[in-house]
């Protein structure tokens, strides 16, 4: 995309933000207009065009200001669920049910779980993306109602006949790991279980797409060690909440200052543990976002993306 183009695109998005009352986002997205502006050399009346975008900054920040110390955000509308469904789903995938999984976990991590969890339900029809939707799904219930739910919920896939056998199981897998984590002990049936020993093996040959779901290992948490700040040289570990393929959300409680405000987006984690139910390793990721939930039961908590670039 040429720069120009790509500048006009972002003022559009922070324009979209900001018409939806998504304060924090729309100032992110002017703050890269301006570094977009400083980065075109020859650009007539840069200055001015740079001051354009501060006066908006500066409104924002006049807004937000009025909006905090306002009354509780109230749920927010279909509209606004539908821009952020569309505009921060990840920009990776290559197929609409990606496409369609990344934009219902976006709902998620702004705490519209209701919204999330009708779009994953309706993704388990969809043989590609059934186990990863399942997962998310759990996750919405531990979110928002709890243990009980997400252990409801799975007992109701297992006595049902929408999964295979070994579909059901990673599933379980994940589930058992992430309940442990909340030292929650949950002796969950397992499909396999029922099935001929003799038989087991070739079942999973017969139904190898959960090798193409998993392209990247379940993460349920991470450790992150810090090379700078009041946190350096010390290891923080954060579950995760959220996964789609190689990007982690995880939710940062609003009482958590000090490590919410070391997060910053683009920053570079070089030393991170990332721990699944079958395996501990080490690599890097980044900061891709950092957002402030503005409703749901996480409200005033903030939602961190982190992309894993390397393991």
């Amino acid at each position: 995309m040429d720069i120009k183009q790509r500048l006009k695109a972002v003022l559009q998005e922070a324009e979209i933000y900001r018409s939806q009352g998504l304060i924090s986002e729309a100032q992110s997205k002017y703050k890269d207009a301006v570094n977009i502006v400083n980065s075109i050399e020859k650009l007539k009346n840069k200055e001015s065009l740079i001051k354009a975008i501060s006066d908006k900054i500066d409104a924002l920040k006049t807004t937000k200001e009025k909006v905090e110390k306002g009354p509780t955000t109230p749920e927010l509308s279909q509209k606004a669920q539908d821009l952020i469904k569309n505009l921060f789903a990840f920009s990776e995938s290559t197929d609409q049910d990606s496409a369609a999984l990344e934009g219902a976990v976006a709902l998620a991590k702004f705490g519209q779980f209701d919204r999330a969890l009708t779009e994953l339900n309706g993704l388990l029809k969809k043989e590609k993306v059934r186990v990863e939707a399942a997962k998310n799904i759990l996750q919405c219930h531990l979110a928002s109602a709890g243990a009980d739910e997400a252990i409801n919920q799975y007992q109701q896939w297992y006595t049902g006949d929408l999964f295979h056998a070994n579909q059901l199981e990673a599933v379980r897998t994940f589930l058992e790991e992430v309940l442990a984590k909340k030292g929650v002990e949950a002796n969950l049936p397992s499909l396999l279980e029922t099935i001929d020993p003799q038989l087991e093996e070739a079942v999973v040959e017969v139904q190898p797409q959960v090798e193409v779901e998993e392209e990247f290992l379940d993460i349920t948490s991470i450790g992150i060690t810090f090379d700078a700040g009041p946190r350096k040289g010390k290891m923080v570990e954060f579950d995760v909440n959220f996964q789609s393929g190689n990007m982690l959300s995880l939710i940062i409680s609003k009482q958590e200052n000090e490590l919410i405000e070391t997060l910053e987006e683009r920053m570079e984690l070089k030393d991170v543990q990332f721990f699944s139910p079958i395996a501990i390793f080490n690599g890097a990721g980044v900061v891709a976002s950092k957002t402030k939930i503005k409703t749901g039961p996480k409200q005033g908590d903030y939602c961190v993306d982190i992309r894993i670039v390397s393991t």
